[in-house]
Formats: C-alpha cells, sequence, structure tokens
C-alpha cells in the first residue's frame, strides 16, 4: 500500500508536481470535458448551438425503440466475435517470431510489423476499397484467375445465396448480402502489429529455464504453446480483448469509408457508431447521439466487465 503524501514532502517536492499539470490540464480539457459535455447533452434535444431543450430520458426511449439502432448493435456483436478469432494470427505470429533463436531476426521482423503503422490509417482504407473494386480490383481478379470465382458461383447454385453470378463481378460493396463478408475480409492476413507486439511482450518474460524443463519432459512445440506460452499471455490477452471490444464496438470508420454514411445497400453495415454519427453530423441531432454515445459506453462496460470476469489469469 502506498504511503501517504506527509506535509514535510510535499513542501520538500512542490515543483515536481508542476510537471504533471500540463498534461492533467489537457485530460481535463480534450477527454474528461467532452465526455462529461455528451453525458450532459445526452438529457437535451440540441442540434449543437446555443439553443437546448430539456428531454429528460426521451431520448434513451427513442434509443429503445429505434430499430436501426438495434441492427447494428446486433452487427457489432457479430464483428466482435469475428475478431476473437482474427487474434489467432497474431498470437501465432508472435509465438513464431519468439522462438526464432536469432536476435537479428527477431528484430528484423519487429521492424517489419512497425513499418505498415507509418502508413495512415485512411490511406489502408483507400487501398483496401481499391481491392473490393468489382471491375478492377485485385480480390476479383484473384478470384477469376485461381477458378474460386467458378466455385463460389457453383455453391451459389446450390444454396441459393443470389450473390454469385458466372456473367457479373462480385459486387462485394454494392450487394446486402456481401457487406458483412467483406468486412470479414478487411485486413486480412488479419495480423495486428500492436497485437504482435503486445504478445512477444508477454512471451519474453518466460525464462529460458522452463524451455529446458520443458524439453527434458518430452513436450514438443504444440505442447510448449498449448502448456507454457498461451497460459503464460492471457494478461496480454485480455489487454488485447480490452482493446479490440473498445475499437469494434465504438469505431465506424471502416463501415464509413467502405460503405457510406447509411452503412452501405440495406445498412448491412450500419454500426451503433455510424449511427451516431450519422444523427449527429448528417441530421443535426446532437443530443440523441449523445445519448446513442452513452448507450454505447455501457454496452462497452459490460462486455469489458465479461472479459476481465471470465479470462482468468491465475497467478
Amino acid at each position: 500500500m502506498a504511503a501517504p503524501l506527509s506535509r514535510q514532502k510535499f513542501l520538500r517536492e512542490w515543483k515536481l508536481y508542476f510537471f504533471i499539470v500540463p498534461s492533467l490540464a489537457a485530460i481535463v480539457t480534450f477527454v474528461y470535458y467532452p465526455a462529461g459535455s455528451a453525458v450532459y447533452h445526452s438529457f437535451f434535444e440540441w442540434a449543437g448551438g446555443d439553443t437546448r431543450h430539456w428531454v429528460g430520458l426521451d431520448n434513451f426511449r427513442r434509443a429503445a425503440h429505434d430499430r436501426i439502432l438495434i441492427s447494428s448493435f446486433g452487427t457489432v456483436s457479430v464483428l466482435v466475435v469475428f475478431n476473437l478469432f482474427q487474434m489467432i494470427p497474431s498470437i501465432l505470429l508472435a509465438v513464431l517470431i519468439h522462438r526464432l533463436r536469432s536476435n537479428r531476426w527477431q528484430y528484423l521482423y519487429r521492424v517489419l510489423l512497425v513499418v505498415p503503422m507509418i502508413v495512415p490509417g485512411l490511406v489502408t482504407l483507400f487501398i483496401w476499397k481499391f481491392f473490393f473494386d468489382p471491375s478492377i480490383g485485385v480480390l476479383n481478379t484473384i478470384l477469376d484467375a485461381s477458378g474460386v470465382k467458378a466455385l463460389l458461383v457453383s455453391l451459389d447454385h446450390a444454396f441459393g445465396w443470389g450473390v454469385f453470378f458466372a456473367d457479373a463481378p462480385i459486387g462485394w460493396l454494392s450487394q446486402p448480402g456481401l457487406i458483412l463478408p467483406s468486412l470479414f475480409l478487411w485486413g486480412f492476413p488479419w495480423i495486428g502489429a500492436v497485437g504482435v507486439l503486445i504478445f512477444l511482450a508477454g512471451l519474453q518474460s518466460i525464462g529460458q529455464e522452463i524451455y529446458e524443463a520443458a524439453e527434458m519432459d518430452g513436450v514438443g512445440p504444440f505442447g510448449k504453446f498449448l502448456y507454457i506460452e498461451l497460459p503464460l499471455i492471457l494478461t496480454q490477452m485480455r489487454l488485447n480483448l480490452v482493446l479490440m471490444i473498445i475499437g469494434t464496438v465504438g469505431g465506424y470508420g471502416l463501415q464509413l469509408e467502405l460503405l457510406d454514411i447509411y452503412g452501405g445497400p440495406g445498412g448491412r453495415g450500419m454500426v451503433p457508431g455510424l449511427w451516431m454519427y450519422n444523427r449527429a453530423f448528417y441530421n443535426g441531432e446532437f443530443g440523441y447521439a449523445c445519448a446513442i454515445g452513452m448507450i454505447l459506453f455501457g454496452f462497452i462496460l459490460l462486455l469489458t466487465f465479461i472479459n476481465n470476469r471470465y479470462v482468468r489469469i491465475d497467478k
């Protein structure tokens, strides 16, 4: 337990506390004040100006009957579940890099992971939008050249999907039935640089003597992963889960850039963050958008609690 700050120590070191004042002021101004303003304005009918009208819980009652918002939570829940599986490639790559015997090669792979982070995220989204282009996109070109499209057309005839046709290019972002698959394909091979580096930090804390003891007991590579590495990176896994939940549930930039302000055809790509953005900046309903933001906050808090409750870490 930390010792209480004594009056004598404060008088002796008071100048040091001024170093945290700029950071604290910036956090209060640009983080806590906007959040508090959102909470306050969620109880008003507000169009973003100086005029506001108190409506109490009406914005939240409206949200409870908003079919688009309710549907968007279903969509984002599916994306959260899929993103759980997207963590697997990052874990496997982190383990492979960790097991390299050469420190030089480990450093090289870390650098290769960090380099793509220099590219702005918006540029990455533009590139992926080009990949999904039905006429000149790379994805359709690969599917045509490899014969996979013919297989998809055959499966479409068998199951009656009605999205793949032999005489038409695949409209990944223009057909409602392909919106979610397109969002799943985005980011392939689903290796997040930050996630890999976080897992690597956890793997590096494993002592070499543990591996030596496992080898003496005849434990193979898969056994080392299952009984040593995976249990010992649960702390990092829980951290990545929290970051993934926050990014997936609260994010909307991907859907806004790849689709449109309404979530693409049929609104199949609509997520709560995009609907909040839509209501605020395209419909002028800033008060209602603040209420959606508060609901989003509660949903993220609930998922984070479930994560911390059920992802057990035995010390």
